[in-house]
């Protein structure tokens, strides 16, 4: 899996943040279930092959820890952010997306709807 720098380019980002670059079918299916730590640095962007608000719900089932998801279109805009908590069924964007950017909840406020993202490989 790629590791790809992510940035917001409305508000510097208060540390570096880096994400492994998910695209394939089963490394978006299994996500960050069976994963009880996430450093704050570090997060995965689940890649969708278009904007859509039904492919791109998630689920927390399995998932052991509470995550930060930022959700973007494929302009690079923020469309919609939650704190999803572990174990719920589904979380869906208000607005359609083709990113998922799951990260440490700390880190939550740092992007906020109608923001603009930035993805750069190592």
């Amino acid at each position: 899996m790629d590791v790809i720098q992510i940035q917001n380019k409305d508000r510097p980002l208060t540390r570096p943040l880096q994400a492994g670059y998910c695209r394939s079918f089963l490394c978006r299916l299994r996500g960050l279930m069976f994963r009880f730590l996430l450093a704050p640095d570090q997060g995965l962007l689940l890649v969708q092959p278009r904007d859509s608000r039904l492919d791109s719900a998630i689920h927390m089932l399995f998932v052991f820890m509470d995550l930060a998801v930022i959700w973007i279109n494929s302009d690079n805009v923020v469309v919609d952010t939650v704190l999803a908590r572990a174990w719920r069924p589904a979380y869906v964007p208000r607005a359609a997306a083709k990113y998922i950017l799951e990260i440490h909840p700390d880190r939550l406020n740092e992007f906020s709807i109608g923001d603009h993202a930035e993805f750069a490989h190592e």
